[in-house]
Formats: structure tokens, sequence, C-alpha cells
């Protein structure tokens, strides 16, 4: 069975993008979500020290996709180059992420939104844009859980898990995901409240 097959709501990899698998001694799909697993708590740690940085940005994003997908994926940090059936075409992708940047920084400065609906709506946003091969729901909610810990010192509730392989949970965080891209973020913002 394809390591890369059978991921339920994962975007497909070119074959390119599949070579670009650093560790080939991975043979199972388990066997990658542990190696990416573990190469984002290494990212998380070297978040610890990185905390006054600028994270609105396109270089910090690109900076901490190839911190939590380096050691996995020659292609970490790099944006896509081909269409997906989920995201914008990739030459829009840097223009996109400037726009959404910026928005968020005027969100914050104007208080346009809660705190907590600011880094919803960043997170959706990353998704909707989908700049990497893969790796984009993870890098935008940790993006999300950036912004709110910067903003109040807390962060959002992802289902008290990494979402990969969790099925009625990922359910449900993919149906809330769709309602936001009709421009309702109310089951969102409700599946990422604490309880």
């Amino acid at each position: 069975m394809d390591i890369f097959e059978a991921d339920d709501n994962s975007t497909p990899l070119t074959a390119e993008e599949k070579d670009g698998l650093k560790l080939k001694w991975i043979t199972l799909r388990s066997e990658l979500n542990e190696a990416e697993a573990r190469n984002i708590a290494q990212a998380q740690v070297w978040l610890m020290s990185n905390k006054n940085k600028e994270f609105c940005s396109d270089t910090f994003l690109r900076e901490l996709h190839k911190k939590m997908f380096g050691d996995v994926w020659k292609w970490a940090g790099t944006y896509r180059t081909s269409e997906r059936n989920i995201g914008v075409a990739p030459f829009q992708i840097p223009i996109k992420l400037m726009q959404l940047f910026d928005d968020v920084k005027f969100w914050i400065e104007n208080k346009t939104y809660s705190n907590r609906e600011i880094a919803v709506r960043l997170h959706h946003k990353l998704v909707q844009i989908h700049p990497f091969p893969n790796g984009n729901g993870r890098v935008s909610r940790l993006m999300a859980d950036l912004v709110l810990e910067k903003l109040e010192g807390t962060k959002l509730y992802w289902g008290n898990t990494n979402l990969v392989n969790v099925s009625e949970i990922r359910s449900s965080y993919i149906a809330a995901l769709r309602k936001a891209d009709a421009g309702n973020y109310t089951d969102l913002l409700e599946f990422t409240k604490s309880h």
C-alpha cells in the first residue's frame, strides 16, 4: 500500500513532491505521521526561543514550515508550484499571503474581531490559500495559536489531538472549515473552544 494514499482529506502530493521524502526507510503512513510529529515537536522547541519574532509575515511562515517539516521533506518551507484541488493558483500564493498578513495586522490594530476570531480567521485563510505541498493545516493551526498566545496568552483548542488520524474529530474540523469557506465562522469558532 502506498503510504501517500488513504489519508482522507489530505492534499495529494505530486510524484516529484513524493520523491522529496528524506527518510527513505519510511514504508507506513503511521511511520510518516510519527516522523512529522517529532519534527513538529522540534519546531515547537525552536518557537520558544523565537517568541519575539514578527510572525505575521511570509518569511516567518516559510521558516516555521521548514522547522516543522524540514527533517522529513526536501520541499519544506517552499511554496507549492502545482495546482491543487484546494488553494489558490501557485503564482498567487505570495500575494494572497501578503494580503492576509496585512489584514491580520489591521484586525489586531483596529480590534475588528475578538482575539480568538482573528486567530481562527488567520487559520482558515491560510488553509484556503494552501501555500505548501502538505502540512498546511498543521502550520496554520500553529500560526493561529501564535497569534492568540501573543494577544492574550492562550491557545486554541484543536480537538485535543493532532487531527491527522482521529477521523471523527477531523471530520468535524473539516466540516467547520467548509462552512468558513462560505463565510460562516460559527462552527470553527465553536470547534476551537476548550472543553
